[in-house]
């Protein structure tokens, strides 16, 4: 198995300009009501992953065009999340510099797991040192915030127990398992699952500590399941293997297991028509190690 798992040595050992743009899981998923501007109250424990994409950006001194490449089947540029997220930064900064971003793109699209917005929130955090602007962590989650709800998680830089939308953040540690993701050819809307009739929007409110006495659970899970019978085909088969579950809005569910010899044991059996990887729970984001060289 090819893997990109970031490595503290891996970290350290890529040239500066290049940056790691990590994936999440959702440990638990609760949605607790809907706002008058259509958004969700939820609670969420999020837990990053030291696998990714990963994202080389130069400074543009002389321009401020955003070059973004390669280009994504079905996804103009204007509607990247990295080109809007820059695009962003120079409108409430005033920079009139550019940048060069490249993608190396490993992650699943679709799959719950934060790609488009941890790649969104990398940008954001790389170009403001780049470009000398020097917004705090809390304003570039402001501007994140405009794109998606997971992107403030990604700036944060730490698991955390989110609130809210998503944007209300508590520190946590979390057990930092193993964990073998899994992903069938098929992308979810998450729009169609939250405007869902039967999508739980009562669920208590309950104190972190109260939540993690409780099996975790994924309120937008069975909703998923009923949508999109690969999700529901996929988790079946691991669930004979491990405790698993959908992650965010899916498409991927993931299995935790306490060493990786486990996960990789499941992972060499698992059915052809699945893509997915291994990788370690971290509570800190590996993008935090790479900041610290610019």
């Amino acid at each position: 198995m090819k893997t990109y798992r970031f490595s503290t040595a891996l970290l350290s050992g890529n040239p500066s300009n290049r940056f790691p743009s990590p994936a999440k899981l959702n440990l638990f998923l609760y949605i607790n009501g809907k706002r008058p501007d259509g958004y969700h109250e939820l609670q969420t424990l999020f837990q990053f992953l030291d696998y990714g994409d990963w994202l080389t950006i130069d400074c543009l001194a002389q321009s401020n065009q955003i070059v973004l490449s390669p280009s994504l089947a079905n996804l103009p540029i204007q509607d990247n999340l990295i080109y809007r997220a820059a695009k962003l930064l120079q409108k409430f900064s005033g920079c009139q510099k550019g940048a060069k971003i490249h993608l190396d793109k490993i992650l699943p699209m679709g799959g719950g797991i934060g790609g488009g917005s941890s790649n969104a929130a990398t940008t954001l955090l790389v170009l403001n040192k780049l470009w000398g602007i020097n917004f705090k962590p809390s304003e570039l989650a402001s501007i994140g915030l405009q794109l998606g709800a997971d992107i403030p998680i990604f700036i944060h830089g730490h698991a955390a127990f989110a609130e809210g939308v998503g944007e209300q953040l508590t520190d946590c540690l979390p057990q930092e398992k193993w964990y073998l993701v899994l992903k069938p050819h098929v992308t979810i809307s998450t729009a169609k699952i939250f405007s869902d009739a039967n999508l739980p929007r009562n669920t208590p409110k309950l104190t972190l500590p109260q939540l993690l006495k409780e099996p975790f659970h994924n309120d937008c899970e069975k909703i998923v399941l009923n949508h999109y019978p690969e999700v529901e085909e996929l988790l079946n088969w691991l669930l004979q293997y491990a405790p698993a579950r959908l992650t965010g809005t899916g498409a991927c569910v993931f299995a935790e297991f306490e060493q990786e010899q486990q996960a990789q044991a499941i992972f060499n059996i698992k059915p052809k028509q699945y893509q997915g990887f291994i990788a370690k729970g971290v509570n800190r984001s590996p993008l935090q190690y790479k900041l610290n060289d610019i």
